[in-house]
């Protein structure tokens, strides 16, 4: 009776009999309390991630659709991808031939035609002058063209050729292609 008494008394105060597994309990009821905890963090995170994500409207402005067959030779259109204008040039052959035969050592930044071009003669690059985002002129046949017969940035005086690729003036960089493809012989898709 007084090791029954002694027992109730340890244990009263915290004391384990040699039998009693109190330590791995502890640990599982720890684990568990920790998991319930990791998952309601991340039940309640889990909103707020979700809400970074794009909204539909933009996704639906990710990409853009051209056709080429209105586009006539020698001409261009501008067209809105992403909220910036994407300059699409059918070039004469002339106008390749004059960026195929650019010494690319005289170039600032230098880059041959060929790889700014999926296929002749179409030229896609993005409107935005590469000094300060300013649009150059050159879209319309009323424009000038600068020295090169591209583009020509009014602001700052930079000049582009017939392949977009800076070639006199204080932009840094060509015009930059985007992504696109051509999804059929007079249709592309830029993004």
């Amino acid at each position: 009776m007084a090791d029954t008494m002694a027992q109730q008394r340890g244990a009263q105060h915290g004391a384990t009999s040699p039998g009693d597994d109190g330590e791995p309990r502890r640990d599982f009821l720890k684990l568990v309390a920790g998991s319930f905890a990791a998952v309601g963090v991340g039940a309640m995170a889990w909103p707020f991630i979700a809400s970074m994500n794009p909204a539909r409207d933009v996704l639906a402005l990710s990409t853009t659709e051209v056709d080429l067959s209105p586009i006539a030779v020698g001409s261009a259109v501008t067209v809105v991808w992403r909220g910036k204008p994407v300059f699409v040039r059918n070039r004469t052959a002339e106008e390749v031939q004059a960026a195929r035969a650019a010494p690319l050592s005289q170039l600032p930044d230098p880059q041959a035609d060929q790889a700014r071009v999926m296929r002749d003669p179409w030229l896609i690059v993005v409107g935005i002058c590469t000094h300060l985002g300013c649009v150059p002129l050159g879209q319309k046949p009323t424009d000038p063209r600068g020295d090169y017969g591209g583009w020509f940035c009014p602001c700052h005086g930079s000049h582009y050729d017939t392949s977009g690729r800076i070639r006199k003036g204080p932009a840094p960089a060509n015009l930059v292609v985007p992504e696109y493809a051509f999804t059929s012989d007079t249709q592309i898709r830029i993004g």
